[in-house]
C-alpha cells in the first residue's frame, strides 16, 4: 500500500507531458498568429474575416458538418429503434461495426472507387446498358456540393451513433412506453414522451462529437473536395506550406478560431447535458 501511494503520481506523468506538449504547441501557434514583423498584432484576426475565401470556407464547412452530422444521427437513431433486439447478439453487431475498424481516409478512397465517373458504379450501369457514356454518370465526388465527403462521413459515422445509442436503448425501461401505448398515444407521442427524454443526452452529445471531429477533419475533404469551395482543415494546409510565408500566420489564426469555437460548444453543450442528466434523474428519484 505504501509503494502505491508513492508511485500514484508517477500515472499522472504522461497526462501532464501530453498537455504540455499540447498546450506549448498551441500557445507557439498563437504567438505566431499575433506577430507582424516582430511586432504583436491582431491584424491577421480582423483580416481574415475580410477574406471572401476564408468565409467561404466557413460557410461550407458548417454545411458539409451539419448535413453530415444530422443525417449520421437519424439514420443511426432510425437503425437502433429498429433492429435493437437483433443487435443484441454479437453477429449484428460486428457486421454494424465493421467500418469502424478502418481509418476514415481509407472508407473515402473506397468511397472514390464507388462513385466517381469511372469507378465501378458507373462502370456497372454502363454494362448493363442503363447508360451510355460515363460522362452521364453524376459528378458525386469532387463536386462542389460535397456529396461524396457526405456520403462518407455519414457510412463511417453511423455505426458510431449505433455504438453510442444501443446502450441508452438497452436500459431503457419498456415501462414507460406501455403507460404510453395504455393512455392511447400514438407512435410519434410515445417517441417523444417516453423515449425522447432519456436519449436526449446521449444524442446530442453524439451530434457534437461528430460536429467537432468533421468541421476541423482533413484527409477526407482533402482527397473528395475540390480547389475552391475547402474545407477550413484543408484551407489552413494550403495556407501553411504554400510558398508564402505571410500566409501562415493566418492558417494558424483559423485553426485557433475554429478549434476555440468548437471547444467553446462543446463544454457549453456537456454542461447543459450534465444538467439535463442530473433533471432527469432527480426527477426519476422523485417518482
Amino acid at each position: 500500500m505504501k509503494w502505491r501511494k508513492r508511485t500514484e503520481g508517477l500515472f499522472l506523468v504522461p497526462s501532464i507531458l501530453f498537455l504540455m506538449i499540447f498546450g506549448l504547441g498551441m500557445l507557439m501557434a498563437f504567438m505566431e498568429s499575433l506577430m507582424d514583423d516582430g511586432t504583436a498584432t491582431m491584424g491577421y484576426y480582423m483580416e481574415l474575416f475580410r477574406k471572401e475565401r476564408f468565409m467561404r470556407s466557413v460557410l461550407y464547412s458548417v454545411w458539409i458538418t451539419a448535413v453530415s452530422t444530422v443525417l449520421s444521427l437519424v439514420i443511426g437513431l432510425l437503425f437502433v429503434r429498429v433492429f435493437k433486439e437483433k443487435l443484441k447478439g454479437g453477429t449484428g453487431r460486428l457486421l454494424v461495426w465493421i467500418p469502424m475498424l478502418f481509418p476514415h481516409f481509407v472508407w473515402a478512397y473506397l468511397v472514390f472507387l464507388l462513385l466517381n465517373q469511372s469507378g465501378f458504379l458507373s462502370n456497372l450501369l454502363g454494362v448493363s446498358g442503363l447508360m451510355a457514356e460515363r460522362t452521364d454518370f453524376p459528378v458525386l465526388v469532387q463536386d462542389p456540393g460535397g456529396i461524396g465527403i457526405i456520403v462518407t462521413y455519414v457510412w463511417k459515422e453511423v455505426p458510431f451513433v449505433i455504438l453510442m445509442l444501443l446502450p441508452v436503448y438497452a436500459s431503457l425501461s419498456k415501462g414507460y412506453r406501455e403507460a404510453a401505448s395504455l393512455l392511447g398515444a400514438n407512435p410519434v407521442r410515445m417517441f417523444t414522451t417516453a423515449e425522447w427524454p432519456f436519449i436526449k443526452p446521449a444524442l446530442i452529445e453524439t451530434g457534437a462529437i461528430l460536429f467537432a471531429f468533421i468541421f476541423t477533419a482533413f484527409e477526407v475533404p482533402q482527397l473528395l473536395g475540390v480547389t475552391s469551395p475547402q474545407m477550413i482543415a484543408v484551407l489552413t494546409y494550403e495556407w501553411f506550406y504554400s510558398g508564402a510565408w505571410t500566409d501562415r500566420p493566418f492558417a494558424f489564426a483559423a485553426l485557433l478560431l475554429a478549434g476555440g469555437a468548437v471547444g467553446m460548444s462543446m463544454w457549453l453543450l456537456t454542461h447543459s447535458m450534465n444538467k439535463e442528466r442530473l433533471r432527469i434523474a432527480s426527477g426519476g428519484r422523485g417518482g
